[in-house]
């Protein structure tokens, strides 16, 4: 890379009005707006960048120094120095940082109906996120085009200042300010993406949602987040689960509940009915005197358990319906049907839950 003075026109112990005055002169010549010429255009950005270094006083002084700082590694106190270093290694460098760094992770919410719950399912969800630019293809500069050495750091994305001490020069190394600690500067960035390696867009991916999950529940999709500055590796992807609301069923673990009201003379006398459960028909047997509050258990009819073959049951809660109209003949029969049976009428019992709790206590059970 030329020298900045020789690329401004100015002499080594240039003042900053000087400086200044050098860049503008050759700014109204060799801009844009008024050279298009592809030839200007670099010498433009050539004599930007030079500016930029010369014009600030810490850049300046690192790039009059090669790089190393103002001081050199001479003075009175080499031989403690020398000592310091031997003893504390000097300055540590650790080379200059890379462009490319990991995405970020990205949290989704997803609902998901109790039939899909029960075997599991599949599901296109669209994101917006980051991802790699297509015209760059994350390397952050424009296509045929590739990062120069800084020469300030020259390349090493460091500086090194030497400070006297007691104990000698002690040499302390930090992130190159022209360069931001890269040791690369990029002088065509991607037009696409301004330099980033990555752009925002919209995305459809597929997820596969296991059987048995439930409410609150995260899925970890690895390397599916977003994708990192400079094309980095992507993040992951977490979808908590939503389980909608259903009107008819709910679930207890991979157990599925609901409520059949049977008439009251299909519980006295018995029958057998089809539920429209949430996997297709089942028969289901009502026995003779079966009770408000009781449960039947239809096994392997419920919910597929999550990381197993294993399938929950459907437990149907009874709750028997009583006629509320009656005709003429229809109450003859019942207080004939009373006074055949003789029961005695109402009397008090032991004291019971309510027949909601009754019921749900029935069901966990």
């Amino acid at each position: 890379m030329a020298d900045h003075y020789e690329t401004l026109g100015v002499s080594r112990d240039a003042s900053a009005d000087e400086i200044k005055k050098a860049y503008r002169r050759l700014a109204r010549e060799l801009h844009p707006d008024v050279n298009p010429s592809a030839e200007a255009s670099e010498r433009f950005k050539d004599v930007t960048h030079a500016y930029d270094v010369l014009s600030d006083e810490r850049q300046r002084a690192e790039y009059d120094a090669g790089g190393r700082g103002a001081f050199g590694g001479g003075g009175g106190f080499g031989g403690f120095g020398d000592i310091f270093d031997t003893f504390f290694g000097g300055a540590q460098t650790r080379g200059p940082r890379s462009r490319r760094e990991r995405g970020e992770d990205a949290l989704l919410r997803v609902e998901v109906d109790l039939l899909d719950v029960m075997f599991g399912t599949t599901k296109e969800i669209d994101v917006d996120t980051a991802i790699e630019c297509e015209t760059c293809h994350g390397t952050c500069c424009q296509p045929g085009t590739s990062p120069v050495t800084c020469d300030i750091c020259h390349g090493t994305g460091q500086v090194q200042r030497t400070v006297r001490s007691l104990l000698g020069n002690v040499v302390t190394a930090s992130p190159c300010g022209s360069c931001r600690g890269y040791g690369t500067i990029i002088t065509n960035p991607c037009v696409t993406c301004q330099g980033q390696g990555r752009v925002r867009a919209r995305r459809t991916i597929h997820v596969d949602i296991p059987s048995g999950v439930d409410t609150g529940l995260r899925l970890q999709m690895p390397g599916s987040g977003e994708v990192g500055p400079g094309g980095g590796p992507a993040g992951d992807l977490y979808l908590e689960i939503k389980v909608r609301h259903n009107d008819d069923f709910s679930r207890n673990g991979d157990d599925v509940l609901c409520t059949l009201e049977v008439p009251m003379a299909d519980a006295i006398l018995g029958t057998t009915t089809t539920i429209d459960a949430l996997d297709g028909d089942v028969e289901l047997e009502i026995r003779p005197g079966v009770q408000s509050g009781d449960v039947l258990v239809i096994k392997g009819r419920g919910i597929t358990a999550l990381r197993s073959n294993l399938r929950g049951d459907l437990r149907v809660g009874v709750q028997v319906v009583t006629p509320t109209r009656l005709d003429h003949k229809e109450r003859e029969l019942i207080r004939s049907f009373a006074a055949r049976r003789k029961d005695g009428g109402p009397a008090l019992a032991h004291f019971q839950q309510g027949l909601f709790a009754k019921l749900r206590d029935r069901f966990v059970s």
